[in-house]
């Protein structure tokens, strides 16, 4: 029998979650995604030198002041490891905005607009890119005005069906709703060790999201993102795609075990029975707020995104 890898990539469209190039090499997934961490991590990596250095030139011919020249050096790193990427997966690149960005509406669709240029003048189309933006009402409204300019959105630190259904109906690309960080959020909360994977609340929240989607007929995407085990992405196999670290893919390969479909659109859809959200932005504050671990753990998000942000900011400093 085929490696679950290969079983799943039959049911889901599958996704390497690094910015690792060799690592994507190594799986040949369809798509990757990146983030201010996983970038922060290869930006130390000797085999990554010369993107880091091109990047600091670039900043450096930039006219401005110094946190100008920063942050556009910081967009051009981003697109330069994008860049890399491409060259490997036949689909999409994810490219976060700066995470402080994140209260900020138009500083978010300015940043987007340069992210795209600095793209384009590399000779790479906006239809392969995906802009990665946080789950809060200001990036919600900015990811609507991107997709009417017909700039893909990856909304991402998405912890609830309430972000979930603000975000679908902003017209959103794609949601990466985050399974391991709802668990963490439940372990702590309950006092467990962890949970059976068809128990899991964070495969359970996701699961929702996409049985609230097909009943809707949303056409946002549903990615599931931040695991922490395997048990939790064969939970969720049938979805429309699926984030995934490297190590997790290599227990994937690992095996040759059964992979089952579990969510299949048309059933997914049969099984929901609620009714629409109403997400104006008096009611999804107000729910996002009545729910503890999205509000919880999209802030913690936001937090150490910066913060490694300004890790890597202190990297470039130093070389500029």
């Amino acid at each position: 029998m085929a490696d679950q890898f290969d079983q799943l990539s039959k049911l889901t469209t599958l996704v390497a979650d690094t910015g690792d190039v060799d690592a994507i090499k190594k799986y040949a997934p369809t798509d990757a995604t990146t983030n201010p961490s996983l970038i922060f991590k290869a930006a130390q990596m000797e085999a990554y030198k010369p993107l880091v250095d091109d990047a600091v030139a670039f900043g450096k011919a930039q006219e401005g002041t110094d946190e100008d020249k920063l942050a556009m050096t910081l967009d051009r790193l981003s697109v330069n490891f994008g860049k890399e990427i491409l060259k490997i997966v036949p689909g999409y690149v994810s490219t976060e905005v700066d995470a402080r960005l994140s209260f900020d509406m138009q500083g978010t669709v300015d940043r987007a607009h340069r992210i795209i240029k600095y793209y384009e003048e590399a000779g790479v189309s906006k239809d392969r890119i995906l802009i990665k933006i946080a789950s809060t009402w200001e990036g919600i409204r900015a990811c609507e005005i991107l997709q009417k300019e017909g700039i893909t959105c990856n909304m991402t630190l998405l912890f609830s069906l309430t972000q979930a259904a603000g975000c679908a109906e902003a017209g959103a690309t794609l949601i990466s709703p985050f399974v391991g960080r709802i668990m963490d959020w439940w372990k702590k909360k309950e006092g467990k060790d962890g949970y059976a994977a068809a128990e899991d609340p964070g495969v359970l929240s996701v699961q929702n999201i996409y049985r609230y989607y097909k009943a809707h007929g949303y056409k946002t995407i549903v990615m599931g993102a931040s695991f922490r085990n395997k048990g939790e992405i064969l939970e969720l196999a049938g979805v429309d795609r699926l984030t995934i670290s490297p190590g997790l893919l290599d227990e994937l390969k690992a095996s040759t075990d059964e992979v089952k479909c579990v969510l299949e659109a048309e059933k997914a859809a049969a099984e929901w029975s609620g009714e629409k959200l109403d997400v104006s932005e008096p009611s999804f504050r107000f729910m996002m707020n009545e729910d503890a671990c999205a509000t919880e753990k999209t802030a913690e998000g936001i937090r150490g995104f910066s913060a490694d942000l300004r890790k890597l900011e202190d990297i470039i400093k130093k070389m500029m």
